[in-house]
């Protein structure tokens, strides 16, 4: 039987759509705001939108790697329009997917369905406890203030882990803007790749749990120190919902300047850090994750600006606008780097 991709727990599912390089995180934003004050009106563009223009990365011999630059979230009412990034994907002899990590176990359907209990146990906190039994009594009800904006008089999410707790109310703190987390961008090209005939070329890491229920009762019985996690997710959501708004306009119109000039903060990478600092995944090998990836990531682009006269890749637009991103990494090797015009 082949391979079974198994959502072991939602907690690696956060790990994994985490950034997986440096960036920053949330500034000291200080006391809380209000979060009992009314929710600002602000507008989101909707309909269809052409994006971003594409970084291009050249070597000496004239061969091109094309980076379009994805963004999260983005107007949950918009439709990336891909024409420019069709024009250059029907030239490309390949299509790098965006970097990442996926984790596997080979347990086949009915060991996927054994798992479920085991799943669904290591999401509440280890023993039992509710949110106001773990968490510091200001950031409770700091916590409680956004749950009855967002979440009304939902009660099992008091029993979830903070970190699973936090990334409910974000998801639905963005619905309730217009915005969505969902990756609008790659669905779209792996369509056109596949019409076009263009290879895609995986450039992740994978990894194989080889007991994936024993990870689970692991799990189950260790904490998390997610506490640092829950609230910068709580201070995002109070602080950066215009700005999250913003930069999601900015992306669908294209305008690279107001997207550069925004800050950029992220909470995912201190939810992540929750995780790899964890003993279970010490274990399990994640713990150097982050490095792993962008090496992968480098070689599969060298690769291709070798071999391939045209590339089309995917990265997150946080990295294409950091001084010390990726493009640096290829800078250095060597490349020269054009931002859009």
């Amino acid at each position: 039987m082949r391979p079974k991709h198994v959502r072991i727990f939602a907690v690696l599912l956060l790990l994994f759509t985490a950034p997986v390089i440096a960036e920053d995180t949330l500034p000291d934003v200080g006391s809380a705001p209000d979060s009992t004050a009314p929710m600002l009106k602000t507008v989101v563009v909707s309909g269809e939108q052409p994006g971003p223009g594409l970084w291009r990365v050249s070597d000496a011999q004239g061969h091109e790697l094309w980076i379009l630059g994805s963004l999260s979230p983005l107007p949950k009412r918009m439709r990336w329009n891909p024409d420019k990034v069709e024009r250059i994907l029907i030239r490309a002899d390949a299509l790098l997917e965006a970097p990442g990590g996926s984790v596997t176990a080979d347990v086949g359907f009915f060991g996927g369905l054994a798992l479920l209990p085991a799943a669904m146990k290591a999401r509440n906190n280890t023993e039992g406890e509710r949110l106001e039994d773990v968490l510091p009594a200001d950031l409770y009800r700091r916590w409680l203030a956004l749950k009855a904006r967002y979440l009304g008089r939902d009660r099992t999410v008091e029993r979830r882990r903070p970190i699973l707790a936090a990334n409910t109310l974000f998801e639905k703190a963005l619905d309730r803007h217009r915005l969505k987390a969902d990756d609008q961008v790659w669905p779209v090209l792996r369509k056109l790749a596949k019409r076009h005939g263009v290879e895609r070329v995986e450039t992740g890491v994978n990894f194989t749990l080889a007991e994936p229920k024993q990870m689970l009762k692991e799990f189950s019985r260790t904490g998390l120190d997610d506490i640092a996690c829950f609230e910068t997710t709580l201070a995002r959501l109070e602080t950066d919902l215009d700005g999250m708004v913003a930069r999601a306009n900015a992306w669908a119109v294209g305008d690279l300047e107001t997207l550069a000039a925004l800050p950029h903060p992220e909470h995912e990478r201190v939810c992540s850090d929750a995780v790899l600092h964890s003993a279970v995944a010490e274990q399990q090998g994640f713990a150097d994750i982050r490095e792993r990836i962008r090496a992968s990531w480098l070689e599969a682009a060298q690769t291709a600006l070798v071999g391939n006269q045209v590339t089309l890749a995917v990265l997150p637009m946080r990295t294409l606008l950091r001084a010390d991103g990726l493009l640096a990494d290829l800078v250095a090797l060597g490349y020269t780097v054009e931002p859009p015009q």
